[in-house]
Formats: structure tokens, C-alpha cells, sequence
């Protein structure tokens, strides 16, 4: 059975909500598609009005992150629950600038994504590796060893259901784009990982983005690869090229 692409924006730290409504309707006729699943990510202050806002589109709202307890003493922090509570299907989990500022390590990715899946939010787990990793050649090994650790007592039935973001930090924000070949092939790789921590059923199953700099005219390349399931967008899910995108064919 053929992958449902899933293409999605991670709005990051931008928009006040009065604004992420406004661009969620601005959108909304832009990224009309039966044929991709269609994930806006955005700010936990923005869920529920744009929530509102993409009520009877093919739009799903969901969110940057969230913690891996159920309640307590967290100021700050967003429990699996209250995006439940409004909808939420999807959340943003390890995002490269979460490891970089925010301390986040693979050991709390694998607990977050733990909780993701005992709630029933789908987690777009995100992978990447640095300049310096890739320049030195161990980009693959680096890539594993961040899937075996997320994945780290998740079954298979619950890790056929999750999205993989492979993002090279070097091409976040950049405008560095990694080739379509240098994308499949850690794509493919994260595919083999799967299948030997699982087996070739899960790892047929789990849906893989490329994300970095993805732009209208390199989007239809990328999305054409076997392994590449479509994309974490960042800057350009902020501006109606995110159309073109999500309608990249």
C-alpha cells in the first residue's frame, strides 16, 4: 500500500494568534488536497483559535512540543492531555532547536514520544545531524543512534503510525538545501533502521519527511523519492508558497 504523503508547517516562534488566524485562512483555499495529510504545527498560545479557524478544511492543527507528564509541577510546560482536550493529533517531537536550547537529549524524546503514543498523538519525531557530523562522515551512525533511542519500547504497531522528520541542522533556515540524493539516502537509511529494530511491515508503514529549507521548486524532487513521504516545512509554511508545496504535483 502506497504512503499518504504528509506534508507540515512548524511555524516556530512566530505569529500572535490574532495573526496565525489571519494566515490560517489565507491558506486554507491555498493547501486544499485529498491526496496529502496537511499538519500545521504552531504556537500552544495559537491551537485553539486556529483550531477554530481551520474548522471544515483538510487542515489538522498541531503542536511544537509538549512534556512527558501527565500533570504536576511543570510551570511552562504542556501536558498530553490538554492537546487532546482540543484536538490535537499530531506533535512535534526532538526538533533539532529543542536539543540545541532547550537541553532536550534522546533519552527525553524517547519519553516523550512514549506519552505521545499512550494518548494517541501521532509524534513527528525529528532526526538530524550537524555540519561537523556530516563533514566527518558519521551521519548515518548519527541518524541511528537518535531512531534506536526514540523508538526505545515503542511496539511496532505504535511506531507504523509515527512520522520521522530527518532534518540536516545545516540546512535549517540556511536556504542550504542537502541534495535530493543526500535526503534519500539517510531517508532510506532511517527505513533500514526501522526495519531491523521492528521488521519490513513497520518500516513500509512509517511515514519519513525530509525537512531544510524545502521550498516550492525543490519540493517536487524531493517528494518523488522512494523514502522521502514528504516534508517538515519551516520558513515557507509562514507564506502562501506553502501551497505549491502541499499541491507540489
Amino acid at each position: 500500500m502506497a504512503r499518504k504523503k504528509i506534508i507540515a508547517g512548524n511555524w516556530k516562534m512566530n505569529k500572535t494568534p490574532s495573526e496565525a488566524v489571519a494566515l490560517v485562512n489565507e491558506l486554507k483555499p491555498l493547501v486544499a488536497s485529498d491526496e496529502v495529510d496537511v499538519v500545521f504545527c504552531v504556537p500552544a498560545i495559537s491551537i485553539i483559535p486556529c483550531m477554530e479557524a481551520a474548522k471544515g478544511s483538510n487542515i489538522n492543527i498541531g503542536a511544537e512540543n509538549m512534556y512527558f507528564e501527565e500533570n504536576g509541577a511543570y510551570t511552562g510546560e504542556i501536558a498530553p492531555n490538554m492537546l487532546t482536550d482540543v484536538g490535537v493529533k499530531y506533535v512535534i517531537i526532538g526538533h533539532s532547536e529543542r536539543r540545541e536550547y532547550f537541553a532536550e537529549t534522546d533519552e527525553t524524546v524517547n519519553k516523550k514520544v512514549k506519552k505521545a503514543f499512550e494518548h494517541n498523538i501521532t509524534p513527528i519525531v525529528c532526526c538530524g545531524e550537524s555540519l561537523t557530523q556530516r563533514e566527518q562522515g558519521v551521519t548515518i551512525d548519527f541518524i541511528r543512534q537518535q531512531i534506536k533511542i526514540a523508538f526505545l519500547d515503542v511496539s511496532a504497531q505504535q511506531a507504523a503510525t509515527a512520522v520521522i522528520a530527518y532534518e540536516p541542522i545545516w540546512a535549517i533556515g540556511t536556504g542550504k538545501v542537502a541534495t535530493t540524493e543526500q535526503a534519500q539516502e539517510v531517508c532510506a537509511a532511517i527505513r533500514v533502521c526501522i526495519s531491523e529494530i521492528y521488521d519490513q511491515a513497520t518500516a513500509d508503514a512509517i511515514r519519513i519527511q525530509y525537512g531544510g529549507s524545502v521550498s516550492a521548486s525543490s519540493a517536487p524532487e524531493l517528494f518523488a523519492q522512494a523514502d522521502i513521504d514528504g516534508g517538515l516545512v519551516g520558513g515557507a509554511s509562514l507564506k502562501p508558497d506553502f501551497g505549491k508545496i502541499v499541491n507540489y504535483k
